[in-house]
């Protein structure tokens, strides 16, 4: 049976960089939980229908799919906008474990699949994974990464980690943490090690 991980952090931390590792040097099978949800809501499907009728026809982009920037503006840091746009994209976790299903029957017995998502402990998607990473960075690290990568002012950034968990409060879930606040190549190194000894552990049955 093929070895499922997932690995969650906050924005900005590493996360997208760690998964991209692994599929450019093992081959990893990827999925973004971030992309998976994003495609319950695209034209035709019945959370398409249910945002724009919750939030009015201005979350469209110009492209006809809803504008996931216009969208973060209005639920980050909005509790009670956040829940109204997670009614409307309709049951997540029934999204998520038919894909992990989807992997554990279609791929084969050393093969691998990693799940990327921020809520993976919280919404407890990591009960259907065999390890959980967690990668961190603290936000002095984190918010310069935010505003480069998504050409967000300094207040959006701010308002983006504000509404993340802290690492420390999903630590304790966590198989392995990677503290990305050094090097590149120090951050890769233990991607690659930490990898291969988890597959290792997995291989021989005794991963805990």
């Amino acid at each position: 049976m093929p070895m499922i991980l997932g690995v969650t952090g906050s924005i900005a931390t590493g996360k997208s960089g760690l998964c991209q590792r692994l599929v450019d040097e093992y081959t990893v099978t990827h999925g973004d939980a971030d992309k998976i949800v994003h495609r319950m809501f695209d034209p035709g499907r019945e959370g398409f229908d249910n945002a724009v009728a919750e939030f009015g026809d201005d979350i469209i982009g110009e492209d006809g799919y809803i504008d996931r920037k216009k969208i973060g503006n209005l639920v980050f840091g909005n509790p009670e906008n956040m829940g109204r746009w997670m009614k409307a994209i309709g049951n997540i976790e029934d999204e998520i474990r038919s894909t992990i299903e989807g992997w554990r029957a279609t791929l084969g017995d050393n093969d691998v699949a990693v799940l990327e998502a921020v809520n993976l402990i919280e919404a407890d998607y990591s009960q259907w994974c065999d390890a959980t990473w967690l990668v961190a960075a603290e936000d002095e690290i984190a918010l310069p990464r935010l505003i480069a990568r998504n050409n967000f002012s300094e207040e959006e950034a701010q308002q983006r980690l504000g509404a993340q968990r802290k690492w420390t409060e999903r630590a304790a879930a966590a198989d392995h943490i990677f503290h990305n606040d050094g090097s590149l190549e120090d951050f890769l190194d233990e991607v690659d090690r930490t990898f291969r000894e988890t597959n290792e552990q997995y291989s021989a049955g005794t991963l805990a």
